[in-house]
C-alpha cells in the first residue's frame, strides 16, 4: 500500500541544508540547545524545550503537530536538575504527546496522545500506543508494544521491527510535500 501524500504550505516551514523541515508555528525554547541530525520534521505547534537542556533528535524523526519534546527533571533538595534528552533514528512521536524521557532509542514509535514520564528510557525499537501513560523511570525493552495507564507490556515486536519503523519514516519523509499551490 502507497502511503498518502501529506501537503503543507511551503511559507509555513523553513527548510535547512541537512534536509530538516520545521514549521515556523513551531516553539523552539534555546534553539542553540537543540540539534536536528538531518531529515527531521517537526509540525506545526509542537514544543522543542532546549532551554531546559540540550535535546538532540537522530536522522528521520517525526515530531507531530502539539507534541511536547522536554527533557528530563530530577528534584532535588536545593531544587531542581534537568538532564539532555536523545532521541535516536526513525522516532516518529505522534499528535499531542508528550515525551519527558531520558532516552528514546532508534526506530521507536509513539502514538498520540501518549505520554512519556520523566527519565523513562524507550530501548530501540518499542511502540508505545495512542494514549499510553509511561510512568515515570519506566525502561521499555526493544521489540515490545507498551499501551494502557498506567502503560504496561501488551506484546512482543517482530525482529523486522527495524525495517518497518525505517521505512515508514523515510516514506512519511519523502511523502511529506509542499502543496501545489
Amino acid at each position: 500500500m502507497e502511503p498518502q501524500d501529506i501537503y503543507y504550505n511551503k511559507a509555513e516551514y523553513v527548510e535547512t541544508a541537512s534536509g530538516n523541515k520545521v514549521s515556523r508555528l513551531t516553539v523552539l525554547c534555546g534553539s542553540q540547545n537543540i540539534v536536528l541530525h538531518g531529515k527531521v520534521i517537526v509540525q506545526s505547534d509542537a514544543i522543542i524545550r532546549g532551554d531546559l537542556a540540550n535535546v538532540r533528535t537522530g536522522r528521520y524523526c517525526i515530531i507531530s503537530k502539539n507534541a511536547v519534546i522536554r527533557p528530563p527533571f530530577k528534584k532535588f533538595s536545593r531544587g531542581v536538575a534537568f538532564f539532555p534528552l536523545s532521541m535516536g533514528n526513525h522516532v516518529f512521536v505522534g499528535e499531542r504527546a508528550v515525551v519527558n524521557a531520558a532516552l528514546v532509542g532508534c526506530y521507536v514509535y509513539i502514538g498520540r496522545n501518549a505520554i512519556i514520564g520523566r527519565r523513562s528510557v524507550l530501548k530501540d525499537c518499542c511502540y508505545i500506543e495512542d494514549g499510553a501513560v509511561v510512568p515515570p523511570e519506566t525502561i521499555v525493552p526493544s521489540f515490545t508494544r507498551f499501551a494502557g495507564s498506567p502503560a504496561t507490556c501488551v506484546e512482543e515486536l517482530p525482529e523486522c521491527t527495524v525495517d518497518l519503523m525505517t521505512d515508514f519514516t523515510k516514506n512519511y519523509y519523502e511523502h511529506f510535500l509542499p502543496a501545489r499551490v
